[in-house]
């Protein structure tokens, strides 16, 4: 299939100056950048269209090219000085043209430090912990600065000496004719340095293999799905580079009374037969310890209750939330014999013509049923 042209890519006029070209690509990367569009295939596809017509219009050479001689000015399957930049990374192109919007500036053409990896930490908490916060120390494998060379990669003693290869630029320009490739340097793989004597514990890479413990503040009200970010916690970069960051990724253990949804909390409490037809007074458990809840009489089962502020405080701010707790009426078991007689008693001291005082519900759904079955024989 036929690429489109270029200018038609970016929605700016072939005489367009460098300042409309960025301005177009920024609006355009903005729309379709993978971050934004969260897997859309033909989302990710514009993208790299917009992408690969940036890459050429931005460069002098590239744009001179592209103009005289179209897409095969371009293209190194047809003999061109550069393709499309269907095979960049996204995260570099987005950071040069991004880069003053966000005070990281692009660095187009220059050798670039590479940031170590993030990394992240899963750590599991109970309610409670959750809730209420802690302080935890959690042990993370990963790599770090090198001791001996401080990270530099070089002997101590010694220092990295600017490529000669490339003057320090990280590349280097291969010219045929018109045209002029840009490759990374092949002697310092793109870093503008090179390492006459490497330091013998890192081998050169400027960091090594260590478990560190770290001690992390977990702010109450987190739930499960937060996390907390630990800039600079990560891996190390390679020859003295950033370190990453560490997201300790939180989880929250199945609690055997409590169930939480955003700032509330759930439970289910049983309560005796005579206490729902009485009334009375319940105790019922809370983070906090159990506290005493009136019940009206004739409460029936799955009635709830709200208890005020006793939720949670969630960690984004707000009130706290409530407690809401589920009666169920419990049936008793293993029963004597005497006690059986007596709820015998009871159930003949409920029927006949005062069943329906007595019991509304069952009253009104038997002779729903009655009904139902008369509506079908009729």
């Amino acid at each position: 299939m036929s690429k489109r042209d270029y200018y038609e890519v970016l929605g700016v006029a072939k005489g367009a100056d460098d300042k409309d070209i960025k301005k177009a690509y920024k609006r355009l990367a903005m729309k379709y950048h993978p971050d934004r569009t969260q897997g859309d295939k033909a989302m990710e596809e514009k993208f790299k269209e917009v992408q690969e017509a940036y890459e050429v219009l931005s460069d002098e050479q590239k744009r001179a090219a592209y103009d005289r001689f179209g897409h095969a000015g371009v293209d190194p399957n047809r003999g061109g000085a550069h393709g499309g930049g269907g095979n960049a990374d996204f995260g570099d192109i987005f950071g040069d043209v991004f880069g003053d919007i966000f005070g990281g500036g692009g660095r187009r053409g220059q050798s670039r430090a590479q940031r170590g990896s993030d990394l992240r930490y899963n750590l599991e908490l109970t309610l409670e912990e959750a809730v209420k916060g802690k302080s935890v120390d959690i042990k993370v494998p990963t790599m770090v600065a090198c001791d001996s060379c401080d990270g530099s990669g070089a002997k101590k003693g010694t220092s990295a000496k600017t490529c000669t290869t490339c003057n320090g630029a990280g590349q280097v320009t291969m010219r045929q004719g018109f045209f002029a490739v840009q490759q990374t340097c092949p002697t310092c793989n793109g870093r503008g340095k090179i390492i006459p004597e490497p330091c013998t514990k890192c081998h050169g890479e400027g960091r090594i293999e260590k478990t560190k413990t770290l001690a992390v503040k977990i702010p109450a009200g987190v739930d499960t799905g937060d996390r907390i970010r630990l800039t600079g916690e990560g891996e190390a970069g390679m020859h003295g580079a950033p370190a990453g960051d560490l997201y300790v990724q939180v989880s929250v253990k199945a609690h055997p009374i409590f169930q939480r949804d955003g700032n509330n909390l759930y439970c289910e409490v049983p309560m005796s037969f005579a206490t729902a037809a009485l009334g009375g007074e319940i105790d019922v458990p809370t983070l906090d310890g159990r506290v005493k809840l009136k019940i009206p009489a004739e409460t029936q089962t799955d009635k709830m209750f709200r208890l005020r502020g006793k939720g949670v405080q969630s960690v984004r701010g707000g009130g706290v939330g409530d407690l809401v707790c589920k009666v169920v009426i419990e049936t008793p078991v293993k029963l004597s014999e005497r006690q059986k007689d007596l709820l015998r008693q009871l159930d003949d001291s409920m029927t006949g013509e005062s069943e329906a005082m007595h019991r509304p519900k069952s009253k009104g759904f038997f002779d729903g049923v009655k009904k139902f079955f008369d509506d079908l024989t009729g």
